[in-house]
C-alpha cells in the first residue's frame, strides 16, 4: 500500500506542469487526497484537496485559478495540473491520503486545518522547479 508520484520537473515562469499521484495496492475510494508542497526553508503547506468519492475539491488561496486537482477513477489517480507557474511555486510536492474522517476537504479554510493533521499515507515527493 503506497502512493506513487510522477511528473514534475523544470518549467519557466508562466509555464505549466502536471504531477500525478497513483494509489498502489489500494483504492482511493473513501479517501481525502491532499497535495502539499514544501519549499526550502518554509513550512509545508496544503496546495489543493479533493474528496475522491464526491469530487468536491478546494484550492489554497495561493493556487486558486492556476492549479487544478482532478481524479481518474479508472486509473485510481489524482492529478495536479499547474498553470501560470510562479517562482514561488518551486518546492517538493507531496500527495497524501487519509480515510480516517479526521481530514476534511470542505470549505475555503481547509488548508489552515490540514497542516495540523496526521494523514495516513504519503508519497515520496516530486520536485517542481520554476526558473527562468
Amino acid at each position: 500500500v503506497q502512493l506513487v508520484e510522477s511528473g514534475g520537473g523544470l518549467a519557466e515562469p508562466g509555464g505549466s506542469l502536471r504531477i500525478s499521484c497513483a494509489a498502489s495496492g489500494f483504492s482511493f475510494d473513501g479517501y481525502v487526497i491532499v497535495w502539499f508542497r514544501q519549499a526550502p526553508g518554509k513550512e509545508r503547506e496544503g496546495v489543493s484537496c479533493i474528496n475522491y468519492n464526491d469530487g468536491e475539491r478546494w484550492p489554497a488561496p495561493s493556487t486558486r485559478g492556476r492549479f487544478s486537482i482532478s481524479s481518474d477513477n479508472a486509473k485510481n489517480t489524482v492529478d495536479l495540473q499547474m498553470n501560470s507557474l510562479k517562482l514561488e511555486d518551486t518546492g517538493v510536492y507531496y500527495c497524501a491520503a487519509d480515510n480516517s474522517g479526521e481530514v476534511d476537504c470542505d470549505g475555503s479554510s481547509w488548508y489552515l486545518r490540514v497542516v495540523s493533521k496526521s494523514l495516513d499515507l504519503w508519497g515520496q515527493g516530486t520536485q517542481v522547479t520554476v526558473s527562468s
